[in-house]
């Protein structure tokens, strides 16, 4: 049993008769508010059957892919499942976290997590049990929903850990969350938390990360570049609000830093497919500006990551550090994202508490 573990079971609370009950009645655990925070996924390991496994549950949601099944499923299972995992598998490789064979997003999932539960028992005592989840792969939604259920949880707070809505991030998550519902006899009392990408403390957190890597750069970066997840434009369109929160939160942080409109600008990343997607794009604006513009010292941040995974560490460390570097960049500067921060920790704790009012004694 590793520490982690060891936190969760050391306050369980046995199950008892309920007063007046008949002595056949079935034993009742004490009743608990679980936190259930929630990011995207990982898969188990970097070898082919594992990232297939991942990918295809991933590029099955229709979440994430709307086209006809029809259309999409044979070019996904036929084409893209045979070629992908191996150099999906290479990227994660490139980060993997060896020593506990697992990927960087789960380590500091797993960080923010038991940094949360700390503050909430510290406040709360045993009342509360704080626990994490996965959209895709493991540890599992249903999974970790019976876990909190077995416990004796009768509210669960879900908290999906995107600052931003977008279909599908936050969408999925609760899509899941209340699938695993679905499945419970007795089901919890359910409150999910929204988007917080304009929380003063969440700007703050940003901002000061932002702050203290100017200050250890050996050259003042030019240009701030905030790197935005991408989607379909078409997603916009249809009302997904997710490109206003992003251009909003960079807004946000250029007026707490007091900073010129010149000085921070919005991209976004991690184009897939042949759809026009959210311009401009991360890869292609850094090489402009650096071939076009003359700018040769950036930094680059990720406000809609709450932590480092594969999209940042491997696609803005090095292919699009790359790009900048190939157009005559020099200085390319990466802002790691918030991860277990204890300035993030505060914030994410003040927003799980604010969403527990009128649940806590």
């Amino acid at each position: 049993m590793t520490m982690f573990d060891a936190q969760e079971t050391s306050s369980e609370r046995p199950a008892v008769c309920p007063v007046h009950a008949q002595p056949d009645h079935p034993k009742v655990k004490p009743a608990r508010v679980g936190v259930l925070v929630a990011n995207l996924g990982t898969p188990d390991d970097t070898g082919y059957w594992s990232m297939r496994r991942y990918l295809n549950e991933f590029l099955s949601d229709k979440r994430v892919v709307d086209i006809s099944n029809w259309i999409w499923q044979p070019l996904l299972q036929l084409v893209i499942l045979t070629k992908r995992p191996f150099s999906s598998g290479a990227a994660y490789k490139s980060i993997w976290n060896e020593e506990d064979n697992e990927s960087p997003l789960l380590t500091i999932t797993k960080k923010q997590t038991a940094a949360i539960r700390a503050k909430m028992v510290a406040e709360c005592g045993d009342d509360v049990r704080v626990d994490f989840c996965m959209r895709y792969g493991n540890p599992s939604t249903k999974s970790k929903v019976q876990e909190m259920v077995d416990a004796g949880c009768t509210k669960i707070l879900f908290f999906p850990l995107y600052p931003h809505y977008a279909g599908a991030t936050s969408a999925t998550a609760n899509d899941q969350f209340f699938r695993a519902l679905i499945a419970q006899k007795q089901q919890p009392i359910a409150r999910i938390v929204e988007p917080y990408f304009e929380d003063t403390a969440y700007i703050d957190a940003l901002a000061k990360s932002i702050e203290a890597a100017y200050a250890k750069a050996d050259k003042k970066p030019e240009v701030l570049v905030c790197s935005y997840h991408g989607m379909p434009i078409r997603y916009l369109m249809e009302g997904d609000r997710y490109h206003c929160e992003c251009q909003k939160t960079t807004r946000l942080l250029k007026e707490r830093l007091g900073w010129a409109d010149t000085e921070i600008r919005t991209t976004f990343q991690s184009v897939f497919g042949r759809e026009e997607w959210l311009k401009p794009y991360t890869v292609e604006e850094v090489a402009r500006m650096a071939s076009e513009e003359g700018i040769k010292n950036i930094a680059i941040c990720a406000p809609a990551f709450s932590a480092d995974c594969i999209e940042t560490l491997e696609e803005i460390n090095e292919e699009i550090k790359e790009s900048f570097e190939e157009a005559g960049g020099e200085h390319f500067t990466y802002i790691p994202c918030l991860n277990d921060d204890p300035a993030h920790i505060n914030a994410l704790s003040g927003i799980i508490n604010r969403n527990l009012r009128g649940w806590l004694r």
